[in-house]
């Protein structure tokens, strides 16, 4: 998926009976350009035409850089 980031966005609503919060995600494709966005970051999007099958959004902003760590696999117990 060249040029394309996954964006998952977040609601947290409260059940009416219970009064639970409750949070629902929902996943968009979105067409990113540059390849600017890294796991962890947080992005604005707008939405476009259908640039393909499931991609209708667009990356329109980096708001702010995540921390990635970067985890080595564990040599000993080969």
């Amino acid at each position: 998926m060249d040029k394309t980031a996954v964006v998952a966005v977040e609601s947290r609503k409260a059940d009416p009976l219970y009064k639970k919060i409750i949070r629902r995600q929902a996943k968009f494709k979105a067409h990113d350009e540059n390849n600017s966005c890294q796991v962890g970051d947080t992005v604005r999007i707008v939405e476009s035409r259908p640039i393909s099958k499931s991609k209708h959004w667009r990356v329109a902003e980096v708001v702010a850089r995540g921390d990635m760590v970067e985890v080595k696999p564990d040599d000993s117990n080969i």
